[in-house]
């Protein structure tokens, strides 16, 4: 009886046994199939083996300077740029490792040990994601689901797409990619803009606390924003920390002392209005558009059948060198912040000044006022969306909280509350300015300023539109005169009235210009002389005795693509002209006669490093060397002893703003320089061209309506608006001699045939007088 009873309870044991075993086998079955059917895409598609070893991420474009600089990228939602593992720095894999995946370089993919200790405390000690399954859901899978079938579901699909991973690269390679992949909010898309972002450097360059920041972002970039949640980012950052600690990474010691330092974000934002270079890449964003468009992919690359800017990671080597580029904005800020305080000083209401018009009527300023109403986006905007003018003029009348530009403010920007209308107003009270350097012997463009800011002036005076020239005009005359009559800058004219017939100025009177203060002095003036105090009629002279025609040949072949008329008055630079075609027709002085085409890109590249454009570059002979060194020594004279001497003067640090202004800042430039100052009727545009033997640089400040003017010559000339800029320019150029801005003398052609030593001149011009005399008393 006993044995039977025992018998009855061992068939018992032995049955809850098997269904021990037939359980776990079936447990253990079912956990493979459920993986099994992951990877077969029973639960939603799963990538191809050709798309793991080239996953697609949107690459944005990278826009790289002269220097080696990274000077802004385009993209869309992407602002990616991938970088490799020797890129990263040792402490930031450490402190990814420490934090998110402790046993990362031990498993292949799946952390047993993690996925246990999950299971058995249900995600209470942390989760069992490795780096490996955190790339694969962020590459192919997408956000977490919420539901817990479809969790799990995920999470299979998670960890199979993690093995694949695991064979197809090294553990390096995934390291990289999932840095390179995460989004730390505000624009910075992978670990490069989110280094250059929130601390302003590169991920090399990074330290240990900084490092910790960022992977304490891994979490949650969202949740931990430095920008909105400083103290819970700083919380963060010191538990990644204590991981380093924890596992050996850093002692303890540095530890406590990390965790003692502040956060100290350095915020960069990276996007099209804002950084170095911005009017620069939104013209070569043009280029670019341009170029993509000419240029189709190869057959059979991708499914696209062009490049696209924002997503193919393209490499574009500009001209640009991002140090004269840094030079060139702070000047430009330097000077105009001080000259748009003098503006504002003369313009103020209780001036009795009609801010910022000068000498109009209401009638014009209404009309200037209505023209801008309608040019407006907030016009064209309203138009579309099928709004009637009641409605849209009504708009136009309502205030509204808007952020403005101010001058005044660190940030330039101040919030208000006004009307459209008067914004529009306000902004005209603005002296706008223009700004660009080249190298004359290859065309490259050195720096660009197209205004004061672009995220509030968004119009690129550099190259959109055309500004008067005045009287940087008049050297394409002196060169035309050169060439045909073969003067020396050394032969004299007088200053007395000259009048142009007038069926050769095409108007019913004789065109008869007088000099800027309306005199004629009388006196006999070298062609040197002349040239550097702007006489003009001297410059109506010469136009006369070679003609219009001629000149405007060698403006043409000089790369001015504006419309110049064939009239004597051009002699006094009433054709408009941009910055662009003005400084490139400039370089061929410098250039000894040929012309060099501006340039903004050197090489293209796709995102493997593949060639895919290289510039050549596009010249034309145009002066000869004798004639075009006669020409820089003529404007030479300009900085010798015409309106550009103040480059060559310093100034008493007590001086008041308008002795800043007027008398000059503390350049004292004892290099060669050759110049050429401009300024236009009623004092509304001043100009200034500046060369050196390798960088010529053109300068233009004026309104945004000729109306918008100084009151008188003192502050409205190029010598006083313009030409402080290029000054500051230089200055700061010559202050960093790796920049290689030369301050040697112009190259001199050898054997000149044009006398430019004007002691030498009179000499020879004596003998020949002399010769002469004697000539005339022999009896033939």
């Amino acid at each position: 009886m006993a044995k039977a009873v025992k018998k009855k309870e061992n068939q018992g044991f032995f049955k809850y046994i098997k269904w021990f075993w037939i359980l776990f086998a079936t447990g253990i079955f079912s956990f493979a199939l459920l993986f099994l059917l992951a990877s077969w895409g029973v639960f939603g598609g799963m990538p191809a083996y050709e798309h793991l070893e080239n996953p697609k991420t949107n690459l944005a474009s990278q826009i790289i300077s002269s220097d080696d600089e990274l000077l802004g990228k385009f993209y869309l939602d992407d602002n990616r740029t991938p970088i490799s593992y020797e890129e990263l720095p040792q402490n930031l894999v450490d402190a990814l490792v420490a934090t998110e995946d402790a046993r990362y370089f031990k498993h292949a993919g799946i952390d047993a040990r993690g996925t246990l200790r999950a299971f058995a405390y249900l995600g209470k000690k942390g989760g069992a994601s490795t780096i490996t399954q955190q790339l694969s859901r962020q590459l192919f899978i997408g956000a977490r689901e919420k539901k817990k079938t479809q969790a799990i579901l995920q999470k299979a699909k998670e960890w199979v797409l993690a093995t694949r991973l695991e064979k197809q690269y090294t553990k390096e390679e995934i390291i990289a990619m999932y840095l390179n992949i995460y989004d730390f909010l505000n624009n910075a898309d992978g670990i490069r803009s989110a280094a250059r972002i929130y601390f302003g450097k590169e991920p090399i360059d990074l330290k240990t606390e900084e490092s910790a920041v960022l992977v304490g972002m891994l979490k949650n970039s969202s949740y931990y924003n430095p920008l909105r949640r400083e103290e819970l980012v700083l919380n963060r950052r010191n538990t990644v920390l204590g991981q380093m600690a924890k596992y050996d990474y850093i002692t303890e010691q540095e530890k406590d002392s990390l965790q003692a330092l502040d956060m100290d974000i350095n915020f960069n934002p990276e996007n099209h209005r804002e950084g170095l270079a911005t009017y620069f890449r939104m013209n070569l964003q043009k280029f670019m558009n341009k170029w993509i468009n000419d240029n189709p992919k190869p057959a059979l690359e991708d499914d696209r059948d062009r490049y696209n800017l924002y997503l193919d990671g393209l490499k574009i080597y500009t001209t640009i060198d991002s140090r004269m580029q840094a030079n060139a904005e702070e000047a430009v800020k330097e000077h105009m912040k001080k000259l748009q305080a003098e503006f504002f000083h003369q313009n103020t209401p209780d001036r009795n000044r009609t801010a910022p018009f000068l000498d109009l009527e209401q009638f014009e300023i209404d009309a200037i006022m209505e023209r801008a109403m309608k040019n407006s986006h907030r016009w064209r905007e309203m138009k579309k969306q099928g709004k009637s003018e009641n409605e849209i003029r009504a708009s136009f009348k309502k205030e509204t909280e808007m952020t403005v530009f101010d001058w005044n403010s660190d940030t330039q920007e101040k919030d208000t509350v006004m009307t459209p209308l008067d914004s529009i107003r306000y902004y005209k009270t603005f002296l706008r300015t223009a700004m660009m350097s080249i190298e004359p012997q290859t065309g490259h463009v050195k720096a660009w300023v197209g205004g004061l800011n672009y995220k509030h002036f968004q119009y690129d005076n550099v190259i959109q539109g055309g500004r008067q020239a005045g009287s940087i005009f008049k050297p394409f005359v002196y060169a035309a005169a050169i060439d045909q009559l073969r003067l020396s800058p050394c032969d004299s004219y007088p200053d007395t009235q000259y009048c142009i017939e007038a069926e050769k100025h095409g108007n019913p009177e004789p065109w008869c210009p007088k000099n800027s203060d309306g005199t004629y002095s009388g006196n006999m003036f070298t062609l040197k002389h002349a040239l550097a105090n702007s006489v003009n009629t001297v410059t109506a002279r010469l136009i006369d005795m070679v003609g219009p025609k001629s000149v405007v040949s060698i403006v043409k072949n000089m790369g001015i693509k504006s419309e110049v008329l064939e009239v004597p008055s051009i002699a006094l630079g009433t054709p408009d002209v941009n910055v662009y075609d003005i400084v490139g027709a400039y370089g061929a002085f410098v250039n000894q006669g040929v012309y060099v085409k501006p340039v903004m890109v050197t090489r293209i590249e796709d995102k493997n490093g593949q060639v895919l454009y290289e510039y050549v570059p596009e010249t034309k002979d145009v002066l000869s060397k004798d004639v075009a060194y006669a020409m820089i020594n003529l404007m030479e004279g300009v900085t010798q002893g015409g309106s550009g001497t103040r480059l060559r003067h310093s100034y008493n640090k007590n001086n008041t703003v308008y002795k800043e202004i007027i008398t000059g800042y503390p350049y004292n430039l004892t290099n060669p320089i050759a110049g050429k100052t401009g300024t236009t009727q009623n004092q509304s545009y001043g100009w200034f061209m500046g060369m050196v033997p390798n960088l010529v640089t053109g300068v233009w400040v004026g309104g945004e309506d000729r109306a918008t003017h100084f009151s008188s010559l003192a502050y409205g000339q190029g010598a006083s608006m313009a030409l402080p800029i290029w000054g500051l320019y230089m200055k700061k150029n010559y202050a960093n001699e790796e920049i290689g801005v030369s301050a040697e003398e112009f190259p001199k052609p050898e054997d000149l045939s044009i006398e430019v030593d004007c002691v030498k001149y009179k000499e020879e011009m004596q003998q020949d007088i002399d010769t002469e005399d004697d000539l005339d008393d022999l009896d033939f």
